[in-house]
């Protein structure tokens, strides 16, 4: 108690005492004082033309001796941030950093690539249905961006991810970036995501999270002058969601707002800012404008009649940060009287604040990072826990989509040789958002890797009719096809010719595979009947051929560093499948409404699907077989405030561990509007050993089965009887229970 008491008179003391106060040259490096003091001791001090500067992303204000984005220039407009959806991006097919100088020293002297770790891509990370792993990849990324900018002082600290964005359409070009369509599943994993990246330090983050886009963005044709209709039910109920989550539950302090308009006024202006994230959410810190939408609101949209009326109407509804050329639309607001310099300093302290968190304003660097620098031992990516961790993302994102007469897995003792055929079989696919791994492992690597020592004899082809000869020589045939996730429509050397490709800025046409590559699986097919499909893949394709005819199918996304060992654990039943699917997957592209009806109702998402869907959501098949039973309930009644604990028994019946995905589903029974059809409301993935029965807990609380009253603009809990649905996908509910709402 002595000790306590002692630490606690020193804090008071160095909060008070002058002489403490007089060790800092400016107030706000003294860590002890409260936030809003140091905030505003900033402020106080700043020249107009620095908090102009601020308003951009150089964050360093020498003068006052703050740094708060690296001394040497990335590419311009990213200074102080680096991108980080899957790994973090300091080269990449992009060249994120590629108008660098380098590092002045260390081990890329001249170079601007540094190697990092690299992920499956968010819409397979999604497909893990396992938040603490995201927490786990966030920190990882988040130890290496503060690796990199305190040891070569590169990048930054704060980190452009996770994308909260929702894919409600399978053809959406950045569908990659999404977790998937259901908004409390990708708000759960923006939530970890978010935690990850800023670390558990009560006082400074490791990294700062941008969350990004808010909000409704989810097409890219036409994307910098488009409006995402629908109504307010929809906005808090739907899109709004995860962005919700990630502030509320994640303490997320930074926002990037998404080029579109939502019902007809850009989000780089929207009032929902500060009506919303600000006012109900209690947000109150950075927000940046996508790169070039300041200008796309006077350009594309057509909102503001000039530069200086579009700055001035961002800043307003709460925006301080601009990723295109803005300064001269600022000082000409500020003529015009169009802006004062207080709505300036009114949004600056958003900014400040995401600064202090991060340790700019202290004097030195914070006491709990001071270990990050390198120090001798090998970087971060290549030490065997970021190895690992990569593996284990990946094997957990593979779906395992058909296994008629249990082709897989294959046992290298009755396999004796095999052919690995297609145009992804010996290339890792990276994306537009992706960096540079320090390795990457190809699906014929992976499988080589497993079959060396003369296990087996693995022939590869691309395709063609060499293919489909392998095929006809080979105890089993694996086919690896999918898509090419960084291309552009118009731009060389990497157009978009297909239409069934997307990416960022480039929606698809269709969702069919490539006539080339339903060939390949067909003829190989016909050649081998033992013939494993792998769809390697940014979204979902209408393989309805694929699905009635080859005994075994597996789908995972692009981008991983061990794609292919992770794909040969699956494949030979070192890892069993578990990964379950996060987005509806037509059997028809004429299922889906037009791309630009961002209604729900129509016929969108498992919530409201018309027809019969190729795979449901939440879907994914194991080489073990669960039974679940026994759905319990704490209670019959769920009041106002109060939370309903359910737990399901998971029995494995088989003979291999493995991992279910236990998924908590609504029905609505009694109430007045219309509500949809099914809405997951919570989930638990599950380690079961074979022969054995695990119990999954899994609450619901009465917020939760709240609707938005578009007529009092309020949530409402409205008196109803819901029947509660557990399972292993959207379609294969087979336990319930009712239970009254009062």
């Amino acid at each position: 108690m002595k000790s306590v008491k002692h630490f606690w008179i020193a804090g008071i003391l160095a909060a008070t005492s002058p002489l403490l106060v007089a060790q800092y040259q400016y107030p706000f490096q003294n860590p002890n004082l409260p936030d809003n003091q140091r905030i505003q001791s900033v402020l106080s001090l700043l020249t107009l033309q620095e908090k102009i500067n601020l308003l951009g992303k150089d964050l360093n204000v020498p003068r006052l001796g703050i740094y708060g984005s690296p001394k040497i220039d990335t590419i311009p407009g990213s200074s102080g941030q680096f991108e980080g959806l899957h790994g973090l991006a300091v080269g990449g097919p992009n060249k994120w950093g590629g108008h660098s100088p380098g590092a002045p020293s260390g081990p890329w002297p001249g170079k601007s690539t540094i190697p990092t770790t690299q992920f499956p891509q968010p819409a397979g990370l999604g497909q893990t249905w396992d938040p603490a792993l995201l927490k786990k990849i966030a920190a990882q990324e988040a130890y290496e961006a503060r690796y990199i900018y305190q040891s070569y002082n590169r990048g930054g600290l704060i980190v452009r991810a996770p994308n909260a964005d929702l894919a409600r359409d399978p053809r959406w070009g950045r569908s990659e970036e999404s977790y998937g369509e259901d908004p409390f599943l990708v708000g759960t994993m923006a939530v970890a995501f978010v935690q990850g990246l800023q670390g558990n330090d009560p006082r400074y983050w490791i990294t700062a999270s941008l969350v990004k886009h808010f909000l409704a963005n989810s097409n890219e044709d036409g994307r910098s002058g488009s409006s995402s209709n629908f109504d307010s039910r929809l906005l808090h109920e739907y899109y709004a969601v995860p962005f919700r989550m990630a502030i509320e539950q994640g303490h997320a302090d930074a926002l990037m707002t998404a080029y579109n308009a939502y019902n007809g006024i850009p989000m780089a202006t929207s009032p929902l800012l500060r009506s919303l994230a600000m006012a109900q959410w209690g947000f109150n810190g950075m927000i940046d404008t996508d790169r070039g939408a300041l200008t796309f609101m006077v350009t594309k949209h057509h909102y503001y009649p000039d530069m200086a009326k579009a700055a001035a109407g961002a800043i307003h509804a709460g925006v301080n940060q601009f990723l295109n050329p803005y300064q001269d639309a600022v000082k000409a607001a500020l003529q015009q009287n169009l802006l004062t310099q207080a709505d300036i300093d009114r949004n600056l302290q958003g900014v400040v604040r995401v600064m202090l968190r991060l340790g700019f304003l202290d004097s030195s660097s914070p006491a709990a990072y001071t270990g990050i620098k390198a120090n001798g031992a090998a970087a971060p990516w290549d030490q065997q826990p970021a190895k690992s961790l990569a593996l284990q993302a990946t094997e957990e994102s593979i779906v395992l989509l058909k296994n008629s007469a249990n082709l897989l897995p294959l046992h290298p003792s009755t396999v004796h040789s095999i052919a690995v055929v297609g145009p992804s079989a010996n290339i890792v696919y990276l994306d537009g958002y992706s960096g540079t791994p320090p390795f990457a492992v190809t699906p014929l690597q992976g499988i080589q890797n497993k079959m060396a020592g003369g296990k087996a004899a693995v022939r590869y082809s691309p395709g063609g009719s060499e293919a489909v000869q392998l095929a006809r020589s080979s105890d089993v045939a694996i086919v690896v096809i999918g898509n090419r996730p960084f291309c552009r429509r118009k731009t060389d050397p990497l157009p978009c010719p297909d239409p069934t490709e997307g990416q960022e800025g480039v929606d698809r046409q269709e969702i069919h595979l490539k006539p080339d590559q339903e060939k390949l699986i067909q003829d190989v097919y016909a050649a081998n009947p033992r013939t494993i499909v792998v769809l390697v893949s940014s979204f979902p394709y209408t393989i309805r051929w694929a699905k009635q005819n080859v005994p075994a199918i597996l789908q995972m996304a692009n981008n991983s560093e061990e794609e292919g060992d992770a794909l040969a654990n699956v494949i030979f039943g070192d890892y069993n499948p578990s990964g379950h699917l996060t987005v509806t997957w037509p059997e028809y592209g004429r299922q889906l409404p037009a791309m630009m009806d961002y209604n729900l109702l129509d016929g969108r998402t498992y919530m409201y699907w018309k027809g019969d869907p190729l795979f449901p959501f939440g879907f994914g098949l194991s080489y073990t077989n669960f039974r679940l039973s026994g759905l319990h309930a704490s209670a019959s009644t769920l009041s106002a405030g109060g939370a309903i604990r359910f737990s399901v028994k998971v029995a494995n019946t088989g003979r291999l561990a493995g991992d279910d995905v236990v998924q908590l589903y609504v029905e609505h029974s009694g109430s007045k509007i219309q509500r949809p059809g099914l809405e997951l409301k919570g989930f638990a993935r599950v380690h079961v050993p074979a022969h054995a029965t695990v119990t999954a807990t899994i609450p619901l609380s009465a917020n939760s089965v709240r609707y938005w009253d578009t007529s009092s603009d309020a949530w409402v809990l409205e008196k109803d009887k819901i029947r509660v649905l557990a399972g292993d996908s959207s379609a294969n509910l087979k336990l319930s229970k009712l239970i009254t709402v009062k």
